[in-house]
């Protein structure tokens, strides 16, 4: 469970910022999740894939395009670096708490989240150290309808790629940064809220995955429209900061190295999301075909 629980946390970001609105229009000749970045002054193109952070292996496929785009970058740049040690330890850390949940809750309360974990399969007991991200990451794992031996990670399999060919790995931020924003964004009753939903995340998960596989990022916007999963001040902070942060960032990296940026799908779209940031910045930013 707890190994669970920490590939769900991994999946934590991608799944809240999935229920943002996107403004910007993808046309339906444009479907891709692949996008190459070029000009303004950049030696070689770049490119950035929208994930699915975790997934049924059923519904898990690399495409030839993204292969081919990975091959020909020198450097992987994911959200948070995984082959950090030091970001894996503070990761770990922040599954847990000093202070119990139970401790933050009326007996009422406490009696409430322990039926609601029921249908998470745990209870309150086992998870009264955690921290209130770790619980809310519960909510991933339950909109994955597959057992965890049969989990695919996209950034764990590009990863695995990137480094058999001996690519540079880096990240946009750190585990902590993921962590402030959580936990500025959701209080532990907005994470108790959240997990009363659970049935609703997963059934809108599955028609993300669908619309996710055929590449259709329009579709996916119109599917999480949904105001309950994510209001304005929760967007600015779990999203358009985070954009705007990155954005910042992606110039220097992307100068003189042709680089792979692997985020979650969300953060493509909308006029505070990547494509259009980076567009403003002067770059073409166009759609990688299937190959």
């Amino acid at each position: 469970m707890k190994t669970f629980v920490q590939l769900g946390f991994a999946a934590l970001i991608s799944c809240m910022s999935l229920a943002v609105k996107a403004q910007n229009k993808i046309s339906d000749d444009n479907k891709s999740l692949l996008w190459e970045v070029s000009g303004n002054g950049i030696s070689k193109p770049s490119y950035i894939m929208g994930t699915f952070h975790m997934i049924c292996s059923k519904d898990f496929e690399i495409k030839p395009k993204v292969t081919k785009a990975l091959e020909n970058s020198d450097n992987l740049i994911l959200e948070i670096n995984y082959t950090d040690s030091k970001e894996m330890a503070a990761m770990q850390k922040m599954l847990s708490s000093d202070q119990k949940i139970s401790d933050k809750l009326s007996p009422k309360e406490a009696k409430e989240l322990d039926a609601i974990l029921s249908e998470y399969g745990t209870t309150l007991q086992n998870v009264n150290s955690y921290s209130p991200q770790a619980l809310y990451s519960l909510i991933s794992t339950k909109a994955i309808p597959c057992p965890q031996t049969e989990v695919k990670m996209y950034e764990i399999e590009l990863l695995k790629k990137a480094l058999q060919n001996k690519k540079h790995i880096g990240a946009l931020e750190k585990v902590d940064d993921q962590s402030h924003a959580i936990g500025g964004a959701y209080t532990l009753k907005d994470a108790i809220s959240q997990l009363k939903m659970g049935n609703e995340y997963a059934i809108l998960a599955q028609k993300m995955v669908e619309s996710f596989k055929k590449e259709d990022l329009q579709t996916l916007d119109r599917l999480v429209k949904d105001k309950r999963f994510m209001n304005k001040d929760q967007e600015k902070i779990m999203l358009t900061d985070r954009n705007k942060s990155w954005a910042e960032k992606m110039p220097e990296i992307m100068k003189n190295q042709s680089s792979f940026f692997a985020v979650g799908s969300a953060h493509l779209l909308g006029d505070n999301g990547l494509i259009n940031l980076l567009r403003t910045k002067g770059y073409t930013v166009n759609p990688v075909k299937n190959q």
